[in-house]
């Protein structure tokens, strides 16, 4: 299965990007702390060249913790400033203020220097769809200022969001690229929902999802699940349909259904702080 999404309007953003560039300060990233780099947009380095750059783990709450701070330490020793947070329940929020203070510090003094005061750091918000801005905006914000939703693409325009007297946000859409490279950064897209579940085979995407896991968290599928991990993926997903009584009007098992159980059950955290990469991985 191969994984490609880039809806027209994208286009559009990046270009809308690269002229809005030219206005700000700081360019902070919000990426998934359970893909940290499959998450990020390797057009946004090219974007934000020579600007301060903070780096988001969004949604650290649903990712390994072990595996959380080892990208942080990892994105550290490249340059960038970093926060982990879960936005929606507001944890970390209160280091973003004075991280984005940090990162900007040298900007601040220079603006001191000529006589500037009070001017406030002007930060966009970047990212993929689905990795949480508009919410880590609400939340910083303390109200609902940005558009919100479980899907991609719901934020289609830019907005200048005022937070205090020291801080504005523009607000982004979410840009994917146009093709991806390497296909496991599709395949991971797909896992978290960055990339329309229409346009995906859930029972692919399932069993791919049950490889990973297999490998990366041996045994978590035979404890929620109830299963056999040393069968087939197709055997895993029919036990997995079994176990949970995942069935169609005539009684047969629904595979489709027990797939977008796993998936569910992936996204919301309910099979544990799960990682599907970490930088050990960037070496093979």
């Amino acid at each position: 299965m191969e994984f490609q999404w880039y809806p027209g309007h994208m286009t559009k953003a990046k270009r809308q990007m690269q002229e809005d560039i030219k206005l700000i300060d700081l360019v902070i990233e919000l990426v998934d702390a359970r893909i940290p780099m499959s998450s990020r947009n390797p057009d946004i380095d090219e974007l934000g060249k020579n600007k301060a750059r903070l780096i988001l783990l969004n949604k650290a709450d649903l990712a390994d913790p072990k595996m959380t701070s080892a990208w942080s330490e990892f994105f550290k020793e490249k340059g960038y400033f970093v926060v982990s947070l879960d936005s929606r329940n507001r944890k970390g929020m209160k280091d973003v203020t004075q991280v984005i203070m940090d990162a900007c510090a040298k900007k601040i003094e220079r603006d001191r220097a000529r006589g500037i005061k009070n001017r406030p750091v002007r930060a966009m918000v970047v990212g993929i769809p689905n990795v949480g801005k508009s919410t880590f905006i609400n939340s910083f914000a303390g109200k609902a200022c940005a558009k919100t939703g479980n899907k991609p693409g719901v934020t289609k325009g830019k907005q200048w969001i005022r937070l205090n007297k020291n801080v504005e946000l523009l607000d982004t859409p979410g840009i994917l690229w146009p093709k991806f490279e390497d296909q496991k950064v599709g395949l991971h897209l797909a896992c978290i929902g960055s990339i329309k579940d229409e346009l995906l085979l859930s029972e692919e995407l399932s069993m791919e999802l049950c490889g990973i896991l297999l490998k990366r968290y041996p045994g978590c599928l035979a404890e929620r699940y109830q299963i056999n991990e040393k069968a087939t993926l197709p055997e895993m997903l029919e036990q997995i349909a079994e176990n949970r009584n995942c069935r169609s009007k005539g009684n047969a098992l629904d595979y489709n259904k027990a797939a977008l159980l796993l998936i569910d059950d992936f996204r919301s955290g309910t099979l544990g702080k799960i990682s599907l990469e970490g930088p050990e991985d960037l070496e093979v």
